[in-house]
């Protein structure tokens, strides 16, 4: 390993940019998350989606205004830092290397627990460490080996989007051998359109919202691309259609041609389609699928709390040792130390899965949401800030700003609020709160101390 303190290397290219945005939003909960959805929701949850979708729409083309002026792997913490203060930037970025500490484990213990499936015998606990294991490595090599893993994870999990899409999409058209056409009598039928009310639509965005956690990995890679403006303007261009085609697309045509409460959505609403189509061995075909998705949210998350961890050593937010990087321009130390976090929960979730391991994933639920506030208040000051001091820098532009940017925040705060009244959340909300406030002490109690003492002493000298 180097000590050098050099730079990130820009070893990703445009297709490996292209890819991992195309495929940002599409994993686990998408293939198995949305059967809850859809079974507390029914058809409404197309609505869900939707409107969820939208906040992710507008929150992307904020990430990609600033992305676009200021490329950093920090992303979003060194734009709250410069936007809103350095305990934002600090409050942010630790919260966001949290909670994919926390989801490196759980997606370790999910992949494991898929590959059982083939090889019931093996050890859950041994395969988590075997994938986490093997990943970390990728991650460590370079961020190119990183780039090429992540772009045959998403070109395998768009192809089978693609495929399930073309396939459904014939079967309600009519035009797919042996299998009726159920024209609208599911979105219709049975309770109608809103079966539970169409207050449930609202409780589903707050559970959607959470399945869009990842787009925002593109603005942390386009730092190490080869043209980091270009590679911000393919993500932010084609978020609207991933997730009007990938998402909503996909939720159309499960609750299209399955009952909503069929008990089959609940379990897997994909597999459940496959098998009404007549797909042989559908079960096991999206097993590989849904552990591909797995792995590549693995991979990412590997990436980006390692970068994070990076980004905020460079401002003096986390230890300075972080910034070592090796010859190929990995930050090797960020990414043992969250690999290292990320495997003690592993092991929570074996010797106290109802109580530590619980703890951590209801403390980390709630992250999303403020990552996404976060970014909107970054936004809407550094705009201000641009058009003043470098207007030339703004070459992607929010909508309607700064309109479109009130809106988010207003609805992004009614959704966190909402989460306290809601029972099977209210645990995420009031744990992430206490842990985000916990997080706003420190950065006063250390961070912020320690700078005042370095200030005096110059001062003085």
């Amino acid at each position: 390993m180097s000590n050098q303190q050099g730079e990130l290397k820009s070893d990703l290219k445009i297709r490996h940019i292209s890819m991992i945005s195309i495929a940002g939003v599409i994993g686990a909960g998408l293939f198995i998350g949305s059967g809850a959805v859809i079974n507390s929701v029914g058809p409404g949850s197309i609505l869900s989606y939707t409107l969820a979708g939208l906040i992710v729409v507008l929150v992307m083309r904020m990430l990609g205004e600033m992305a676009a002026a200021r490329p950093t792997s920090g992303s979003f913490s060194n734009y709250a830092s410069e936007a809103i203060g350095p305990w934002a930037g600090y409050t942010i970025g630790w919260l966001y290397w949290f909670f994919w500490t926390v989801v490196i484990a759980i997606e370790a213990v999910a992949g494991a627990a898929i590959i059982q499936y083939w090889l019931p015998d093996f050890p859950v606990w041994l395969m988590a460490l075997i994938l986490t294991v093997s990943l970390t490595m990728t991650n460590l090599f370079s961020v190119k080996s990183f780039g090429e893993f992540e772009y045959w994870f998403a070109l395998i999990k768009v192809a089978a989007i693609v495929l399930f899409l073309i396939l459904g999409l014939s079967v309600i058209i009519g035009i797919y051998p042996g299998i009726a056409s159920p024209e609208v009598s599911n979105l219709l039928g049975n309770g109608g359109f809103f079966p539970t009310g169409i207050s449930s639509v609202l409780i589903g965005i707050t559970v959607v919202i959470f399945s869009f956690m990842g787009t925002e990995i593109v603005a942390i890679a386009a730092g190490e691309s080869e043209q980091p403006e270009k590679s911000v303007r393919i993500a932010t261009n084609s978020v609207v259609w991933r997730i009007l085609i990938f998402y909503i697309g996909s939720i159309a045509i499960v609750v299209t041609l399955l009952p909503w409460d069929s008990a089959n959505i609940l379990v897997s609403p994909f597999v459940a389609v496959l098998d009404y189509i007549g797909i042989p061995a559908a079960a096991q075909i999206m097993n590989f699928v849904v552990l591909t998705a797995v792995l590549s949210c693995l991979n990412s998350a590997l990436y980006a709390n390692s970068r994070m961890l990076y980004g905020m050593a460079q401002k003096g937010e986390a230890p300075k040792s972080f910034l070592k990087l090796s010859k190929n321009g990995v930050p090797v130390r960020a990414i043992l130390f969250s690999t290292a976090f990320s495997y003690i929960a592993v092991i929570f979730s074996y010797i106290s899965p109802d109580k530590l391991f619980l703890f951590l994933v209801n403390s980390s639920g709630a992250v999303a949401i403020l990552v996404y506030l976060v970014i909107a208040f970054s936004q809407l000051r550094m705009r201000r800030k641009l058009e003043v001091e470098d207007p030339e820098a703004l070459k992607i532009k929010m909508w309607l700003y700064p309109y479109s940017t009130y809106a988010t925040i207003i609805f992004i705060t009614g959704i966190y609020i909402a989460m306290f009244f809601i029972e099977s959340l209210r645990s995420q909300a009031i744990l992430t709160t206490i842990v985000a406030v916990l997080t706003v002490g420190s950065y006063f109690l250390f961070i912020n101390n320690k700078n005042s003492k370095v200030e005096s002493k110059e001062n003085v000298s």
